[in-house]
């Protein structure tokens, strides 16, 4: 007869299997049933205090008596786990007042191969076992340690070590292969920490590796894509450092010797857009800085738009959902209502900077356009400055 397997994820997902019979799922809210399961399988090797574990469980809650309330959610577990169709047996061994994991049964828990496999790593002394180990231990970390529970604080802690043995594994393993000119397995690798940390700049490993397999149209692209997403999902201004992170992989970026026809093929937009240009705020600045330029010679007016949203008694609104909806449709306003001669861009979370240019001293730009735009955001209201460039 096949012997069963308690099957437990805890990388990017909770899923809990014993056999074929479900435990926990993806879809389940975590009780504290499940809660004490997970936390007892995480700290396998120590244990955990029953002072420690009440506070872990209960620490943020009212609850009476954590003690009493510990022992109901320890009988619940035991009554959980045999309904599953677990053997009859001692899952959970209380030894001087510290609770421990002490199940027979043959276990795949992800973790516990995670930091085997970083551990293993750290030991080996060969550079190509050690490869191997960070390698496998990186396509295992498949997301944050125990998502829905990150609002528990040793969830918290548990998910930053191993953030921190993830990142370290994967910088190690992507400078060995950049030795080894192995480009193609660093993208494989990295694309996992683009995935998950957006914002944390892996997004530099792909073009380094773009760039030294000569493949520039797509350095460019994923160059792009960063500055927007940046721009866009973060919400706030560039850092100068990433400003200069950005201005370092830009000058990298080169586009093949070709004829004319070629050249200007790959400069032209994809398609036909008849609203306004939309810049991220690094290529807004440069445009910004080419139209001063020029004004010297052509002696036009070009007038910077600083368009901020606030609530209705005039002051900045609080990031969060609304705001991030109300900036979406405030931005689709001025692209739909400007020419295709103005640019703008999304310089933070609540301000829009927008670029008009062909206007004369004499006459100042009418606003009308954007409040036309900007009606149905209800009590948040545009405030709209206008300063000569």
């Amino acid at each position: 007869m096949k012997r069963l397997m308690l099957k437990v994820r805890m990388l990017g997902q909770e899923e809990i299997t014993y056999g074929d019979h479900p435990i926990l799922s993806g879809k389940n809210k975590i009780t504290k049933s499940m809660e004490l399961l997970l936390l007892l399988l995480h700290r396998r090797e120590t244990g955990i205090a029953r002072s420690r574990l009440a506070d872990a469980l209960y620490g943020v809650e009212e609850v009476a008596d954590a003690g009493n309330s510990l022992r109901v959610t320890l009988h619940r577990l035991r009554k959980l786990l045999l309904d599953a169709g677990m053997p009859e047996e001692d899952f959970i061994t209380i030894r001087e007042g510290v609770y421990r994991w002490s199940s027979r049964e043959e276990m795949d828990v992800d973790v516990w191969k995670f930091r085997e496999l970083i551990e293993g790593a750290e030991k080996e002394t060969d550079e190509v076992r050690k490869a191997e180990l960070l390698k496998a231990a990186c396509q295992m970390y498949r997301g944050e340690f125990l998502p829905k529970l990150s609002g528990q604080e040793w969830a918290l802690l548990a998910a930053a070590s191993y953030k921190k043995m993830y990142c370290d594994a994967l910088t190690w393993i992507i400078e060995w292969l950049k030795k080894r000119r192995e480009y193609d397995e660093i993208l494989c690798l990295v694309e996992t920490a683009c995935r998950l940390y957006p914002f944390e700049e892996w997004q530099t490993v792909k073009i380094d590796c773009y760039i030294a397999q000569n493949r520039y149209n797509e350095a460019m692209a994923e160059y792009e894509n960063t500055a927007r997403m940046l721009a866009e999902e973060l919400g706030v201004a560039p850092s100068e450092r990433m400003m200069e992170q950005f201005r370092d992989m830009s000058s990298h970026i080169s586009n093949r010797p070709g004829t004319v026809e070629d050249i200007k093929h790959g400069l032209q937009e994809d398609k036909k857009d008849w609203g306004a240009f939309y810049c991220t705020p690094p290529s807004f600045r440069d445009v910004y800085r080419m139209v001063r330029r020029n004004m010297e010679r052509s002696g036009r007016s070009v007038y910077l738009l600083v368009c901020s949203l606030t609530d209705s008694q005039g002051r900045a609104m609080e990031q969060g959902e609304k705001l991030e909806q109300l900036a979406g449709k405030l931005g689709d306003a001025i692209h739909s209502s400007l020419r295709r001669g103005d640019a703008f861009t999304r310089y933070s979370a609540s301000q829009y900077l927008v670029m008009l240019g062909e206007l004369s001293d004499r006459n100042q730009p009418d606003y009308g356009f954007i409040y036309k735009g900007t009606q149905e955001l209800g009590e948040t209201a545009a405030l709209l400055r206008d300063f000569p460039v």
